[in-house]
């Protein structure tokens, strides 16, 4: 364990099976919290166990089933809510069917509207919580080539975050969402050998992904990692109702 910031919390983590999710689950837990780390996939989530942290208790949630939820909330009773379950829909508004974006808007932010909804209420008997939910810099923060679905979704995800946050700023509630730009993660490969397909070339479909970030490169999950774990601390208990932007400067060009 690296270190104390968020000692004696419980935190739980959505979509922690890979990529953010699990880095952060990771990185909370080695920073004190007792973390939930839950995802559909249990194979993926086992993969946790060889970290040898012994205050991550990992166990099934599906973000899309409310009984999941309220069950997995109530085990986890979390100080600490990380919503990182989502999907990345490849398109523009001409290759968008009606059951693509409800499946979208059901899983980037109906799953968000009730994993908060079940932890809210512990939260505030308890005086206080951090809700952090993953939005993105495609969003209402910029837009991307062929993300129409995701980019609404995202840009929803920032309004809900900024209600919850207004709504129970007084009982101790904070909420914020993470928009961060292209992050390596094993999903994000698959979008890469997707448009590689496409376009006849992997090295094409992966310097069309790099280009756009002025750095150069892709973050690393770790890099995302550690704005959850500074969300979920203390540290930021001034901070509410913003979306972080961590994008290495995309959306600043």
């Amino acid at each position: 364990m690296s270190g104390q910031r968020l000692n004696g919390k419980r935190a739980l983590v959505t979509a922690a099976g890979q990529g953010i999710g699990r880095a952060s689950a990771i990185a909370m837990a080695r920073e004190g919290a007792q973390v939930f780390a839950t995802d559909v996939n249990m194979d993926a989530l086992s993969t946790i166990r060889g970290e040898n942290l012994e205050n991550i208790e990992i166990f099934e949630l599906n973000a899309l089933d409310v009984d999941s939820v309220k069950a997995g909330v109530a085990r986890a009773n979390p100080d600490v809510l990380f919503n990182c379950a989502g999907f990345v829909h490849h398109g523009t508004i001409l290759d968008a069917t009606d059951d693509e974006f409800a499946f979208a808007m059901n899983l980037n932010v109906r799953s968000m509207m009730r994993t908060i909804s079940a932890a809210l209420p512990g939260m505030i008997e308890r005086g206080g919580g951090s809700i952090i939910n993953m939005s993105s810099a495609c969003s209402s923060v910029i837009g991307a080539p062929n993300r129409m679905i995701y980019g609404t979704t995202k840009a929803a995800v920032i309004g809900l975050t900024k209600s919850v946050a207004v709504d129970f700023i007084k009982q101790g509630i904070r909420c914020n969402c993470i928009c961060p730009g292209t992050v390596e993660s094993p999903s994000w490969h698959d979008r890469v050998k997707a448009l590689g397909e496409e376009l006849g070339s992997y090295d094409k479909a992966m310097e069309q992904f790099v280009s756009r970030q002025p750095m150069g490169r892709v973050a690393t999950a770790e890099e995302i990692a550690a704005l959850v774990v500074y969300l979920a601390s203390d540290e930021s208990g001034f901070t509410t109702g913003h979306p972080h932007i961590i994008d290495g400067g995309w959306s600043g060009q």
